[in-house]
């Protein structure tokens, strides 16, 4: 009898005659004829165990240990939570038209109401901290704020998942708000501005950890521009804009640092990001009470 080749045998190649039985029987089912192997183990598998896969075929036990694969068309889902953000930011407007608040400047008796400043948040009025991320001065203002958001949105909520990205845009309003009032707690500050740059930090952070270069991706770009307006423009609220962006991105590596783990650590993540969120929140209170600034 001829040795057995020392070569491997192709994928779905057929023995030679002279080839030992033990090596073409199924690894699962010894005594069941196989020309086929496991295109993950190597291991030949009998018709009963052959399971197609995207190239060849698999045998049960690797397709079971095999981590779960997310079809193209999950993952083109539609942002709902960006498009609701969008949506609340745009009825919101449209009253504020009435104010003047068309182009630029306005806002009329809902800038007054919801606005965030620190006198009217230092007396009870916390609800500024989160209605003023809704409120806009003009059509450039929202217009601008809601591309980026539908644009930065639509990548990170499909990444993030709804709840996690909800949570995210949360730290990075509030963040904004906190800035807001620490650089300048007599202006009525408003404007999505600081949770867009939470996101675009967000979304630095991510790409950062999954190797991506964000120069090469536009993200750093945008954020580098945006920073720059930020000095430059007058009538920017700076420490709302780098309030965002510093909760944002803290909140954001505390969710991609733990995004397809274990439940565990996926909600220490998510608490991380949720403890941002608090920081924020407990930090405008503070300073709408005691003001860091003789303004």
């Amino acid at each position: 009898m001829a040795a057995p080749p020392s070569d491997p045998i192709p994928s779905g190649a057929v023995p030679p005659g002279d080839a030992p039985r033990v090596l073409w029987d199924c690894y699962r089912h010894p005594g069941r004829e196989s020309g086929v192997r496991c295109r993950r183990c190597e291991q030949f598998i009998c018709p009963d165990c052959m399971i197609t896969a995207p190239v060849g075929f698999q045998c049960p036990a690797c397709v079971k240990a095999a981590p779960a694969v997310r079809p193209l068309r999950s993952l083109v889902t539609r942002p709902v939570v960006t498009l609701t953000l969008i949506a609340a930011s745009v009825a919101l407007f449209v009253p504020s038209l009435a104010g003047g608040a068309f182009l630029s400047g306005g806002g009329g008796e809902l800038a007054d109401r919801l606005a965030v400043n620190g006198p009217d948040v230092a007396a009870g009025e916390w609800w500024r901290l989160i209605t003023s991320g809704f409120l806009h001065f003009g059509l450039i203002h929202i217009g601008f704020n809601m591309l980026i958001l539908f644009q930065l949105g639509s990548m990170l909520e499909p990444a993030l998942g709804r709840a996690r990205f909800a949570l995210l845009y949360a730290a990075a309003l509030l963040g904004g708000s906190f800035g807001a009032l620490l650089l300048d707690p007599e202006a009525f500050t408003a404007g999505a501005s600081g949770a867009v740059y939470g996101l675009m930090g967000a979304a630095f952070v991510g790409m950062r950890r999954r190797g991506v270069d964000p120069m090469q991706s536009g993200i750093g770009g945008l954020l580098v521009i945006n920073l720059l307006l930020t000095f430059v423009i007058p009538g920017i609220s700076i420490g709302g804009h780098l309030g965002g962006l510093v909760a944002g991105s803290a909140a954001g590596a505390a969710l991609f640092a733990t995004e397809g783990t274990e439940p565990g650590r996926r909600a220490l993540g998510t608490a991380a990001a949720a403890a941002v969120a608090a920081v924020a929140v407990a930090g405008a209170l503070l300073t709408a009470s005691t003001p860091l600034w003789p303004f």
